[in-house]
């Protein structure tokens, strides 16, 4: 196995267990549920939600038929994702494939396991009396963010890319 390779998937395997292990940690250890909302930070805040839908709690339906379309889709996504990290020429281009491939494992096992993905991450700022709140997320979605976000910093610096499958 090459070295890039092998990076990608570290990095996926990495972002799978700090997901699962986070998820696992806050809702049956310190019990988030019950909890929910802590401040951590006057920015940051621990809260619960369970989202059914995609990215950013987009097409929400928890229906049997919408969780499975979304499951298929995911896995094919999933599949696609490792072909291409398997044919990347940067090792940037591999990690990043490899955090994207393992966030987006991380949220099909939560789907798997509860029907919705766990999650509990919510910024926040105020601003003249306003509250602004980000969407609620997790580290899973964290990684798939800094994933994409390396994919494109790569595709401007780095050698000319494998084609996507």
């Amino acid at each position: 196995m090459t070295s890039p390779l092998r990076s990608g998937l570290l990095a996926a395997l990495a972002t799978l267990v700090v997901d699962q292990a986070s998820k696992l940690w806050l809702l049956y250890v310190f019990d988030i549920a019950n909890r929910a909302p802590v401040r951590v930070t006057p920015f940051f805040d621990l809260v619960l939600a369970w989202n059914i839908g995609i990215s950013f709690g987009w097409l929400q339906n928890d229906s049997p038929v919408a969780q499975l379309a979304l499951m298929a889709v995911k896995a094919v996504a999933v599949v696609a994702l490792a072909i291409w990290m398997v044919r990347s020429q940067t090792k940037l281009a591999t990690i990043a494939l490899g955090l994207i491939i393992g966030g987006a494992i991380g949220n099909a096992i939560d789907r798997l396991a509860y029907g919705a993905v766990v999650d509990f991450a919510l910024l926040h700022v105020e601003i003249a009396g306003q509250v602004y709140n980000w969407y609620v997320f997790n580290l899973a979605d964290v990684a798939i963010v800094a994933g994409v976000a390396g994919l494109l910093y790569d595709s401007f610096i780095g050698i000319p890319a494998a084609k996507a499958p």
